[in-house]
């Protein structure tokens, strides 16, 4: 196994040859600088497993090195440690308000440093191996995720193109028709892949949150805005055979949305209310009421239901449950957008369900503020 690499920062130079003798003497490889200015240098070349620097140093001091290692991407995980002969209480609490794994004074136990080191150096080779193995894990998701979701619709868009074309001239109208909508629903299913994927990275990258601040504005008319998001899928409902049914309460309290993301995400439930109306009993109903000093919206399905073990990971991204029985669920990131874009209102999405009888999603958003 490779040796640790500690790059200590001290400008006193017996102590810097105590700190080597004692880290080399417990197998590590150790590079010692008198500076932050010289810290930084030496790490263009060698990447160190820990730094311990000392807070007074000349030219740049254990604090401003700390920010300057922060501020590099490549740098943030490496753990940090502060050693310094001052014990004042303002500066061990400036040290751990920057966010330095640990706090060492001198004149200091060479069992304790080494102890100190080892445990940061452990705690970050677990952090790494756990956050390998979600990253692993992530990456098959989406491997075999995406790949069904863009295999499916390209299946109908080559599918029917290429029967269209080897028998064209002998195509009736309606034959052809029947190609070109197979066309369309399979370009279509590609368009809402993309453009979720693209909604996400605008959520991960703080510019939907911009948007929301630019366009939100107090509604004294939500009840409204439900029932016109609601019409929107009158037809769809139509040809699955599912009743859509809205119970708006009177005169509901102002809230504070943008109202193109609030829809998107209201629009996203009851579009899962309809595609999981799977029983007998097709009926998804979108309520709006006033509760508890909030604003409740509603959509009730009664469909098959969630089992309560998959629950707790609804809003995880490209969560699908029971992708093997249940197709129609897409990619497994619309109930992750949506719960986005409504705690960007300051509130949230809950979730009830009964296995085998149906499920009940809920936003709730805060009543606004006179000065909002």
């Amino acid at each position: 196994m490779d040796k640790a690499r500690i790059l200590v920062a001290e400008d006193h130079e017996p102590m810097q040859r105590a700190i080597r003798d004692i880290l080399e003497g417990e197998g590590f490889e150790v590079l010692t600088v008198s500076d932050g200015e010289e810290a930084l240098r030496a790490m263009e070349t060698f990447r160190p497993d820990l730094i311990l620097a000392d807070i007074m140093m000349p030219r740049m001091d254990g604090y401003a090195l700390y920010e300057a290692v922060r501020a590099r991407r490549e740098w943030v995980t490496i753990p940090f440690i502060f050693l310094t002969a001052k014990a004042e209480r303002e500066d061990i609490l400036k040290g751990k308000a920057l966010g330095a794994e640990d706090y060492i004074t001198k004149p200091f136990d060479p069992q304790e440093l080494v102890v100190a080191i080892r445990s940061r150096l452990a705690r970050t080779e677990a952090i790494r191996r756990v956050t390998e193995t979600e990253f692993d894990e992530l990456k098959q998701q989406i491997t075999t995720v995406l790949g069904h979701e863009l295999r499916t619709p390209l299946t109908y868009v080559t599918g029917y193109t290429e029967l269209a074309l080897d028998d064209l001239e002998d195509l009736s109208a309606d034959e052809l028709q029947e190609f070109l909508v197979g066309i369309k629903r399979g370009a279509d299913r590609l368009t809402r892949l993309v453009n979720d994927l693209l909604l996400l990275i605008r959520l991960d990258t703080g510019r939907t949150a911009r948007e929301f601040r630019d366009l939100a504005t107090v509604h004294d008319d939500l009840g409204a805005v439900v029932e016109r998001t609601v019409r929107q899928f009158e037809s769809q409902a139509a040809e699955q055979g599912v009743v859509l049914d809205v119970q708006i309460e009177p005169d509901l309290p102002p809230v504070l949305i943008c109202e193109t993301l609030f829809v998107d995400a209201l629009g996203r439930l009851i579009d899962n209310g309809i595609k999981f109306s799977l029983r007998d009993e097709k009926r998804v109903v979108v309520r709006a009421r006033a509760k508890d000093g909030r604003v409740e919206i509603s959509v009730s399905d009664r469909g098959i239901g969630i089992p309560p073990e998959e629950i707790p990971h609804l809003f995880e991204r490209f969560r699908q449950i029971r992708r093997d029985r249940l197709e129609q669920q897409g990619v497994g990131i619309g109930l992750t957008i949506a719960r986005e874009m409504i705690r960007l209102h300051g509130g949230d999405i809950e979730v009830e369900s009964t296995l085998g009888e149906g499920s009940t999603f809920t936003i709730w958003l805060p009543v606004a503020s006179k000065g909002d």
